[in-house]
C-alpha cells in the first residue's frame, strides 16, 4: 500500500489540508494519508521528515507565507530544509507555497491556493506511484501551478 503525508499549516488561509487529502484519495483509492498539522512555515520541514520516518512514500507541504521580507526569509529557511529533508531520505516532498503577495484579492489567493495543491497534489501521486519517469511525459510544456500554464516554445 502506498503511504502519503501531508503537512500543513495553521497560519494558511485555505485549508489545502483538506483539498489535498482529497485529490490523493481521488487519484489513489488504495492510499494511507497521514495528515499532520503545524502552526507555521518554518515547522514544514520537521513534519515532512517525521511523515517520511512514519514510512510516507512522499509528502506534500502546504505553507503560506505573509508579504514582509522577514517572512520571505522564514520562507527561504523553509525551502532549505525541505530540500534537505528530500536529499537526506532520499523522498519526494512536494513544497507548495502561496505567497500573500502573489495576488490582489483574497478572493485570487484562494483561487492560486486551489489550483496548485491540486495539481502538486496529483503530482505526488503519479511520483509515488509510477516512479521517477511519470512527468517526463510533461517536460518542457510549460505547465505552471496557481496559474495558467505558460506553455511550451517550439
Amino acid at each position: 500500500m502506498r503511504k502519503y503525508g501531508i503537512a500543513d499549516t495553521t497560519f494558511s488561509r485555505v485549508d489545502m489540508g483538506k483539498i489535498a487529502y482529497k485529490i490523493i484519495r481521488d487519484e489513489d483509492d488504495e492510499a494511507e494519508i497521514i495528515r499532520y498539522t503545524v502552526p507555521g512555515i518554518k515547522d514544514l520541514p520537521v513534519a515532512a521528515k517525521r511523515l517520511i520516518d512514519e514510512g510516507c512514500d512522499g509528502v506534500i507541504t502546504l505553507g503560506w507565507v505573509g508579504k514582509t521580507m522577514l517572512d520571505k526569509y522564514s520562507y527561504l529557511a523553509t525551502s532549505i530544509g525541505l530540500i534537505i529533508v528530500q536529499i537526506l531520505t532520499s523522498k519526494h516532498v512536494i513544497d507548495v507555497t502561496i505567497h500573500e503577495d502573489e495576488a490582489d484579492s483574497e478572493e485570487k489567493l484562494k483561487e492560486i491556493a486551489i489550483d496548485r495543491t491540486s495539481k502538486h497534489a496529483r503530482n505526488l501521486v503519479k511520483l509515488v506511484k509510477e516512479g521517477k519517469n511519470a512527468l517526463t511525459k510533461y517536460a518542457g510544456k510549460g505547465l505552471r501551478q496557481g496559474f495558467r500554464d505558460a506553455g511550451e516554445i517550439d
